[in-house]
């Protein structure tokens, strides 16, 4: 592959940035090539995101939704301009990020990229027997019929006539298409003993005092004062079963709809992980799923089961793991000539299967292969489901978009690297700009173009510390450059493990009846290409153990008035040492208590609804975005106000809590152990929704450390932190160690292996070319063993 120019010739062929002031960023000024291939790097909180994400990637879509009515405007999402003086230069931003897919149980990998519905449009064109068009095997589409009033032309003239319809869908009618069925615990959903009026229903958000409550009281269909252990039979069924019917309660018109139907629409219609921690706990009390006894869990009906492509129906197809249906479709574009002379239709179908090919080889390109495409997307990882989206992308005619990455190779093993690498360049050789986040040094090498941010994180970033080639990023001196060539080298010694947990016959997913002890009392790392069953092993047979602390990436349930302070317990004991010193209620130090300001109700910003145009959020201007009531704000402790503590960084926050006047040792305990994990630089009143998935789970740590687990799993740790961050969180995971605890780790970077004290190694490959332990010992043991991929990589990275 040809290296191209390393500088545009002229502005038309930059992106400029100049005076980006989002976020920490300060005054920041650059000017990116455009069709090059752009890194951004960069300590955790240095500025990168605010730059690429909040900036460049905001303001171009931004634009592009300006172009539109303002009438469709109304119906997306409100969108500021970012804080910063001049944007030139820009094009279309497609953003390929982490966050995982679809909270919705009828999205799959199939459905979530064009592959499901090629595959769909194949069967209803060369599928034997015919049996309809391409819904008719969707398992998102029911089998309907009925009758309607169409309008026709008769005579010259618009006449209404009622005719029969039929739409025949592929979804199966035992299960409607989930693929499991439920069998609910009627002794979770209400107490019999009761009335309804004495708060027999037990379902959350079902109070008497609510308005669900009220509607099932008032129904009518059965008696809203009686015991429902005395209903008959008519008002159990309808309680339980009724079909959805307008009632009027307290004058409302209503729709009234029985248990049963009503819990599987707003409970089991999303995804368990999207469920709220109360709502999860109800669902897993109440209801026991088992796979749908009619369509095995295919989700589709018997006819769409019935059509078959040389032996193989769509179940069958959807079902197997991706790179073999790449090597099904190609032995389909390869079949005899008589195939087409036997069912003419064939003979139409060659583009079809040229383009479900090439999508379907893009998959294995970029080490999913081991995936299917029945597997449900709310399953798969960040790192997964961004490669997912890349998909859909690899095939597109677009050029001159601008793709923008967050650290795309998040859950890729060192032997995948090098395949994402060669798609991120094949998008920028097709006319395209990459720009991409990333910390990984074998991607920031292949940049043609370097930004690197900092010095530091949070207050202390936020500048262009380095812009320029990667030959220049290395001689800089910055932080980047001084790391970008690190190689951790495997330690002396060891430790001994005091003991084990076993793991006997483990077959969840692609495991195949594995047995494996698992040591305690030191520092494990699993390992193994993506999809070789790590995650299986360990969050199908350890988490959930007494003492098993888990720490992964998951999403953190709060609000946009959620923040570090408030997430781990810390405000509590500031609250407490503020209303303390000053004699007031500690309830006054919450801005979403009694301390709010009134004009935004501790908001910091005001809302305003431009009705048919896009919505605005300004500045609070009473409190000026402070959050709090200004006779608040005039209570100190240690000479600074509520506000001026939640602005703090955390460092800062743990010297000022720490020592002096302002000690508070509750306070700053927790401090500490942000600080431990590299949150240093969150400032205590951050909103939880602006953090990153590997910041989460830092955060999360944090507050397991503070629990009395004995054994700590994580997943990944080193997600979003810089090279020289890596040696902190080694030295974290040195002193729970030293400290008693057993820890585990999920992870793909070199350093952490070759630290570790014992290396469990799954694979040989992904999907069912995994599955089995191919290697257990320690580092040096691996690399002198060099057997597997992880240990050929680990040689290279130590030098070996």
């Amino acid at each position: 592959m040809s290296t191209p120019e390393r500088h545009a010739a002229d502005s038309h062929d930059l992106i400029r940035v100049h005076g980006a002031r989002e976020n920490n960023l300060r005054d920041v000024s650059v000017e990116l090539p455009k069709r090059r291939l752009t890194v951004f790097t960069g300590v955790s909180g240095s500025g990168k995101s605010s730059l690429v994400f909040a900036t460049i990637a905001a303001e171009s879509q931004r634009m592009i939704n300006e172009t539109y009515s303002t009438f469709v405007q109304g119906f997306m999402p409100t969108q500021a301009r970012p804080d910063v003086d001049l944007l030139d230069g820009l094009t279309t931003a497609i953003i390929v990020d982490q966050e995982r897919m679809g909270g919705d149980v009828r999205s799959t990998v199939g459905t979530a990229t064009d592959v499901g519905a090629l595959l769909r449009i194949l069967f209803s064109r060369i599928g034997r027997p015919h049996v309809g068009s391409a819904k008719a095997f969707s398992f998102n589409v029911a089998s309907i019929s009925g009758s309607g009033a169409v309008t026709v032309q008769k005579g010259g003239r618009q006449v209404k006539e009622r005719r029969e319809f039929e739409i025949i869908g592929g979804a199966c009618p035992r299960c409607e298409g989930r693929g499991n069925v439920s069998d609910f615990d009627l002794t979770a959903l209400f107490d019999d003993s009761k009335s309804i009026v004495e708060g027999a229903l037990t379902i959350p958000n079902y109070s008497v005092d609510g308005w669900y409550g009220r509607i099932f009281a008032n129904s009518g269909f059965f008696p809203g004062d009686k015991p429902i252990s005395s209903f008959s039979t008519p008002q159990m069924n309808a309680l339980l079963y009724k079909e959805p019917t307008r009632i009027k309660v307290d004058g409302v018109n209503v729709t009234f709809e029985g248990l049963i139907p009503r819990i599987e629409k707003s409970f089991l219609a999303k995804d368990r992980e999207a469920m709220q921690p109360h709502i999860r706990a109800f669902v897993d009390r109440a209801i026991v799923f088992r796979t749908c006894p009619d369509c095995a869990g295919s989700r589709l009906s018997e006819l769409a089961r019935s059509s078959k492509i040389e032996g193989i129906n769509i179940a069958d197809a959807s079902a197997m793991q991706i790179n073999d249906l790449a090597a099904w479709v190609r032995g389909l574009e390869q079949a005899p000539g008589d195939a087409a002379e036997q069912d003419p239709a064939r003979s139409g179908v060659a583009p079809l299967l040229a383009s479900l090919r090439e999508t379907l080889d893009s998959f294995v390109e970029i080490g999913l292969g081991y995936l299917s495409l029945d597997r449900p997307s709310g399953t798969l990882s960040g790192g997964e489901a961004q490669r997912t989206k890349m998909i859909r992308h690899l095939g597109s005619s677009l050029t001159d978009v601008t793709y923008v990455f967050d650290e795309p190779t998040i859950g890729l093993h060192p032997h995948d690297i090098a395949r994402m690498n060669d798609l991120l360049l094949r998008l920028r050789d097709k006319g395209n700009t990459v720009l991409v986040v990333e910390h990984k040094p074998e991607t920031i090498v292949i940049g043609d173009h370097v930004v690197d941010l900092g010095p530091g994180a949070g207050t202390d970033g936020g500048q262009v510390v380095y812009e320029g080639t990667v030959a220049g990023l290395r001689s800089s001196g910055t932080l980047t450059g001084r790391h970008l060539d690190d190689r951790a080298r495997i330690k002396e010694s060891v430790r001994t493990p005091a003991g084990a947990l076993e793991i006997r016959g483990a077959d969840s997913h692609n495991l195949r009846g594995v047995d494996v002890d698992v040591p305690l009392g030191v520092l494990t790392v699993i390992t193994g290409v993506a999809g070789s069953g790590k995650s299986s092993l360990i969050h199908g047979s350890v988490a959930g153990r007494d003492g098993v602390v888990v720490v992964d990436q998951g999403a953190i349930k709060g609000s946009r008035r959620s923040n570090p302070a408030t997430y781990t317990g810390l405000l509590e004991p500031i609250r407490k040492a503020f209303a303390k010193a000053n004699g007031v209620k500690p309830a006054l130090f919450s801005a979403n208590s009694e301390g709010a300001c009134p004009n935004c109700n501790g908001a910091g910003v005001v809302y305003t609804d431009l009705a048919m145009m896009a919505g605005v959020a300004t500045t609070c201007e009473v409190c000026d975005g402070r959050r709090f009531d200004s006779s608040v704000l005039e209570y100190r402790f240690g000479g600074r106000d509520i506000s001026e503590v939640l602005a703090m960084p955390v460092a800062e926050a743990e010297k000022f809590f720490g020592a002096g006047e302002a000690r508070t040792p509750a306070a700053h305990r927790i401090l500490e152990r942000l600080a431990d994990v590299g949150l240093g630089y969150l400032t205590l009143g951050q909103p939880l929704t602006t953090l990153s998935g590997g910041e989460r789970q830092r955060l999360k740590l944090a507050v397991s450390m503070g629990e009395k687990g004995r054994i700590y799993v994580l997943d990944e740790p080193t997600t979003g932190l810089h090279l020289a961050d890596v040696e902190q969180l080694l030295a974290l995971l040195d002193r729970l160690v030293d400290a008693g605890l057993s820890v585990i780790v999920i992870e793909h970077h070199q350093a952490v292996m070759a630290h570790a004290d014992r290396i469990i190694d799954l694979g040989p490959g992904a999907g069912y070319d995994g599955g089995r332990v191919v290697f257990e010992g320690t580092p040096a043991e691996l690399v002198a063993d060099a057997s597997t991929l992880t240990g050929q990589h680990l040689a290279a990275y130590v030098g070996r």
